[in-house]
């Protein structure tokens, strides 16, 4: 760990509770020069989590925030009451609830949390990263994505599905990093998405599947794009397997900003 606080990267990962997210965090740490900060609801839980990363990289430098990511006021709290740089956010924190949930505000919770949580992530700390500049996001999406409903985003009119709700998330995923991507074009803040790898973890497991992959094999893509230099260079992208990818659905442009505008709408009905 480099000890000079004025070369250090400061990073923000969501989701480090779980297994990609924790391998995340751990990689990162076990990086010269990075200040982790993993993001979780659960006090125990993440507080464990980043003892067990101190310990497995001797990096004293990763801490833990607290905030509930299917909650616009939580993640407002957090951007508000951060100080100091922001280098790297990397929004990782998903739920895939096997029956239609709402959060306090009445919003479907797998939306809330995988859509809404990263469109907040970066709206709430846009300030701080531009302020880091060159800093970059990295959203943690998936390869298995489809099924957006831009008049149904909530599951209001389908039958609620786990694994329907969470395609769409991914895929609003990859679109809202293209949005992003040009509305920070002027700001140095780059903004690219990934699939992570297929690892068995709780939320495949709530999807009905496995994994074949490590957590490390898992974190090995959004880590590359984290610390290399074409995490920097380019912005907008897809990548799978540290390859950039053709992504259709954010080639849809009149339906990319018509995601971000519906996202932006919920964020202004708090405000």
């Amino acid at each position: 760990m480099n000890d000079n606080l004025d070369d250090r990267q400061v990073a923000i990962v969501t989701g480090a509770t779980g297994a990609i997210g924790k391998a995340i965090a751990r990689n990162l740490a076990n990086t010269p020069g990075f200040e982790v900060v993993i993001v979780g609801r659960d006090e125990t839980r993440t507080q464990k989590a980043a003892e067990e990363i101190r310990q497995a990289t001797n990096n004293n430098q990763v801490s833990y925030q607290l905030a509930n990511l299917s909650r616009q006021s939580s993640i407002k709290a957090l951007g508000e009451q951060w100080q100091g740089p922001l280098d790297v956010l990397i929004n990782n924190a998903a739920a895939t609830p096997r029956k239609r949930q709402e959060t306090p505000e009445g919003i479907e919770l797998q939306f809330a949390t995988n859509v809404l949580g990263y469109y907040w992530m970066m709206h709430y700390f846009e300030e701080h990263l531009a302020n880091s500049t060159p800093a970059r996001v990295i959203n943690v999406a998936s390869y298995w994505a489809g099924d957006l409903d831009l008049q149904d985003l909530e599951f209001k009119r389908r039958g609620y599905d786990n694994g329907r709700a969470y395609r769409q998330s991914k895929q609003a995923n990859r679109m809202l990093t293209a949005a992003f991507a040009v509305q920070w074009k002027a700001s140095g803040v780059t903004v690219n998405a990934c699939h992570p790898g297929d690892v068995n973890s709780k939320l495949s497991n709530d999807l009905g599947f496995g994994g074949h992959e490590s957590p490390d094999q898992g974190a090995d893509t959004p880590i590359w794009l984290a610390t290399s230099k074409i995490g920097q260079e380019e912005t907008g992208k897809y990548f799978e397997h540290r390859r950039a990818v053709r992504d259709r659905f954010t080639a849809d442009l009149q339906a990319v900003e018509e995601l971000y505008a519906i996202c932006q709408s919920y964020s202004r009905k708090k405000e």
